[in-house]
């Protein structure tokens, strides 16, 4: 089968991917420059939130740990252009990181930069514009910035930022448990226990809940104001927790929980008042690798171990979009673009794939009317009935 452009292999098992907020790079970069330049700082702001590029930057990592693979280890950047619905052949920026694998990240939403999870310490990396007359273009560094509560802690399962970047929260493979604000890294929550070991966790929108989900044991929401339990979410019926997201929603938030039932996965709602069940859904015939939620909360998506790809609609859990063996191997991970015009996914098979979401709700409605007036049509030309067509036209005259 041909590849489409739309997915490409960078050389390495990838284990993290994001994209990357380009535009809040672009503008920290305008206001870190001389103040001389205060008009011009301003047009170039204006021109970012005016002109959205359909050039769009992804971030990955992976690689092949640190036996003598000869695979390396590193974080990409490379391009997706919407124009084309394509991923740029080769990245276009490599950072090698050693004998280190890069194995979970977490991009700051205003732009700052990112954590990444090694095997025993969280690094953070920064973006670095090179100064260029040409079209700006986009590089990643090490930073001298220590992290230094997060070293020498084992490795990191899940990293998280809350939406406005002011509160980072780390789960690691031992069940430890810990919440900083950001960018002091003041302690917040440390549970050494929070679980045998934490497998993934969120923030609610307003950033007053954490949601962490552990290898056994019940799924655990956090007050991170009182810094206590203030929910115990338990399985029923052999059901194995794999992934917890908040709906990101102001008004009416949901919790969603994909749990496998046998050999079937599907997704469990909470409501967020009461933390009482709401729904659920079997969705797929594997287990469930991935998860994510879009910004928007309308979208939610799956990946599986044989490597598919599916986009639900969250409230009617219909599916969206499936794309059958969007990887040869297990989806690792999902992340929809800001705006929910697509979802990245990669896999151990050292592929990227970007799937382009469209509106099919609408197109999909357009086509069924037209479909049905031609029917009428159809119908009234070869009855001659004139009610078919005073029904089709209404202010056709009988006669």
């Amino acid at each position: 089968m041909a590849i489409p452009a739309c997915c490409k292999k960078y050389g390495l098992p990838l284990y993290c991917a994001s994209w990357v907020p380009f535009d809040k790079i672009q503008q920290n970069s305008i206001l870190q420059q001389e103040p001389k330049e205060e008009t011009t700082r301003e047009e170039n702001s204006n021109e970012i939130k005016q002109s959205p590029s359909l050039i769009r930057y992804l971030v990955f990592g992976g690689g092949g740990g640190e036996g003598r693979s000869g695979v390396p280890n590193a974080l990409l950047l490379a391009q997706f252009d919407f124009s084309t619905a394509s991923l740029s052949d080769e990245p276009v920026n490599k950072l090698r990181t050693n004998e280190e694998l890069p194995y979970r990240m977490a991009v700051h939403p205003g732009g700052e930069g990112l954590v990444c999870s090694f095997t025993q310490d969280c690094k953070w990396f920064e973006w670095d514009i090179p100064n260029s007359d040409e079209s700006p273009k986009l590089a990643l560094r090490s930073s001298e910035k220590l992290l230094t509560q997060l070293e020498s802690v084992g490795l990191q399962l899940a990293l998280s930022f809350n939406s406005e970047g002011s509160i980072l929260a780390a789960g690691g493979e031992d069940g430890h448990l810990r919440v900083f604000k950001w960018p002091s890294m003041d302690i917040i929550l440390d549970q050494a226990d929070a679980h045998g070991s934490v497998k993934d966790l969120d923030f609610s929108s307003n950033g007053k809940f954490l949601v962490s989900l552990g290898n056994s044991g019940p799924c655990r929401v956090w007050d991170l104001i009182s810094s206590v339990i203030v929910a115990n979410l338990p399985r029923e019926n052999d059901e194995i927790f794999g992934f917890c997201r908040f709906s990101q929603s102001s008004v009416n938030e949901t919790l969603y929980i994909t749990a496998m039932k046998g050999k079937h996965g599907g997704i469990i709602s909470w409501n967020t008042t009461s933390w009482m069940r709401a729904g659920s859904k079997q969705l797929v015939r594997d287990p469930v690798s991935a998860f994510n939620i879009s910004a928007d909360g309308k979208l939610l998506a799956l990946g599986t171990i044989e490597g598919d790809v599916i986009i639900v609609d969250s409230a009617t859990k219909q599916v969206h979009t499936r794309v059958k063996k969007a990887h040869l191997g297990l989806v690792t991970v999902l992340t929809f673009s800001q705006d929910a015009r697509a979802l990245v996914s990669s896999s151990f098979d050292s592929s990227a794939r970007v799937t382009v979401i469209e509106n099919k709700k609408q197109n999909g409605y357009s086509m069924w009317l037209i479909f049905f007036i031609i029917l009428l049509a159809i119908i009234a030309y070869i009855t001659k009935d004139t009610e078919v067509l005073s029904y089709i036209c209404p202010h056709m005259k009988k006669g």
